[in-house]
Parts: structure tokens; C-alpha cells; sequence
């Protein structure tokens, strides 16, 4: 009977569903994070009786056709780059962006990585870098005697050698962006990796071409909605229950017709 192998197809569906849904309640607090979406398709379909079928020698057609679908799967886990709200941290090096745009990260594998978290710190050579000690591109170096380091708006990052009464510029973060940001790669720490899909990267200055503004001594929390999370957690779990009774209800059914030899 298909309808047991329909329904395995349904269960394992929002098993995946659920997965997505655990990993977006799991990064509620990740700085930067962008929930993900389970979307699904139909499988192929046993045509019975195909519509537009000559039925008579007059041409009569058959209006409605006899198909039988073979399940649904997962075809995607779509990325929904919404801004996440943004909270105030009065850290230093701390910074969000407000709009599009994400900062460029250097790798120590030679790749170049993507994030929207802007939790960055100084090395022991006053490099600005990533939590996990990765360069943030451009390189910008903050000097020891360094004092009220500010970054704007459009990316300057400005501070008081010594006791210089005016700011000395020490450089400027730049932004990139993509034509199709859900079409990016996701590998872990907060990063992401350019693909065919998510197209070759645009580079500007914050505020400029399109790029959202920073926002010095923020951050941006993830984008994850509690109630919307617990919600698609519920018709998930509903969804699998009522295809796990079609496998009860198919499995009934089979036992009735053999015990009927």
C-alpha cells in the first residue's frame, strides 16, 4: 500500500522541519544569526488516467485526470535576512549595521568569509579581529596608545594618540553585500561563504551604494521570534502526528484484507 511509504515521506518532511526549527530557537541569542525556513515539494505523481483523454469517438476529453502523489521532501532551508533588532553594549569595538551589508573576514586558510556579527576585539599587535581571532578586512591596527576609540557611522574608526587634543583616523571598516543573500553559505562562527548562487560580492563604504549604517558600541541580535518559532513547532508536530496516524490507518487496513484470505 503506498499510502504508508506517502506518509514515511511526510514524517521524515517535518523531522527536517523540526530540526530547522530547534537550530532557530537554539540561536535566539546569537549575535547576528538569521533564522531559517523549511520549504517543501510534492514528488512525482502516478498518472492513473491522464486529463484530456479522449473518451468517445465523438471527442469528448476527460476534464479531471486520476493522479496519485508519491509524498513530499525538502527542498530547501531558506535563510531570511530580516534586520535583527539592535541593543546597545557600550563596547568599545563593538559594532552593528543597521541596513544591508555584512563585514568582510579573512580566514586563515586564505578564504574570505562573510558576518553580521560585529563583536570584534584587538589582537596582541592591536589588529581589529573576530572573536575567534580573524582578521577583519581591511586590516586596521589600533596603536597602544590608543584612547576613546569611536567608529562611525560610514565606517571610520578614529582615536586619541596619547594626548592629542584632535582624533587621528586609523582607517575604515567596509561593507559587501549580495544580489541573493539567502544564497549564501552558512559554515559555523557566525560566517558565511560566497557561492554561485549568492553571486560575487558588492564593496563599499557603510552608508554608501545601497549599504546600511553602523552603529558603534551595538550589536545585532538574531532575528528569531520566539512565538513564531514555538508556533511552527506545534503545526510540525501536528503535521507528524497526523501522518503517523495514516500509517496506523494504512496498517489496520492491510491487516483487514489479508485477514480476509
Amino acid at each position: 500500500m503506498k499510502a504508508l511509504y506517502i506518509a514515511a515521506t511526510g514524517m521524515a518532511a517535518q523531522e527536517r522541519n523540526v530540526e530547522v526549527i530547534s537550530n532557530n530557537i537554539a540561536n535566539m541569542r546569537t549575535t547576528g544569526y538569521k533564522r531559517q525556513r523549511a520549504e517543501f515539494q510534492d514528488l512525482l505523481y502516478n498518472t492513473h488516467r491522464a486529463a484530456g483523454t479522449q473518451t468517445s469517438g465523438a471527442g469528448t476529453l476527460v476534464p479531471v485526470g486520476v493522479e496519485i502523489g508519491s509524498g513530499v521532501r525538502t527542498s530547501a532551508t531558506a535563510r531570511i535576512m530580516s534586520q535583527g533588532s539592535v541593543v546597545p553594549t557600550q563596547k568599545d569595538l563593538d559594532v552593528a549595521i543597521r541596513g544591508d551589508g555584512f563585514f568582510t573576514i579573512q580566514m586563515p586558510d586564505g578564504r574570505t568569509a562573510y558576518t553580521r556579527d560585529g563583536s570584534f576585539e584587538r589582537d596582541a599587535t592591536g589588529q581589529i579581529v573576530n572573536t575567534d581571532g580573524y582578521t577583519v578586512d581591511p586590516g586596521i591596527v589600533i596603536p597602544q596608545n590608543a584612547n576613546s576609540v569611536s567608529i562611525g557611522a560610514d565606517g571610520t574608526v578614529e582615536a586619541f594618540l596619547d594626548n592629542d587634543s584632535t582624533p587621528t583616523q586609523l582607517g575604515q571598516l567596509q561593507l559587501a553585500n549580495f544580489v541573493n543573500k539567502a544564497g549564501l553559505k552558512a559554515i559555523g562562527q557566525n560566517l558565511y561563504l560566497e557561492t554561485a548562487a549568492s553571486g560575487t560580492p558588492q564593496v563599499s563604504s557603510p552608508g554608501a551604494d545601497g549599504m546600511g549604517n553602523l552603529l558603534h558600541r551595538y550589536l545585532e541580535s538574531s532575528n528569531v521570534n520566539a512565538v513564531t518559532e514555538i508556533s511552527d513547532l506545534i503545526a510540525a508536530q501536528r503535521a507528524y502526528e497526523m501522518n503517523a496516524r495514516v500509517i496506523s490507518g494504512a496498517d489496520e487496513m492491510l491487516k483487514a484484507s489479508t485477514n480476509l484470505f
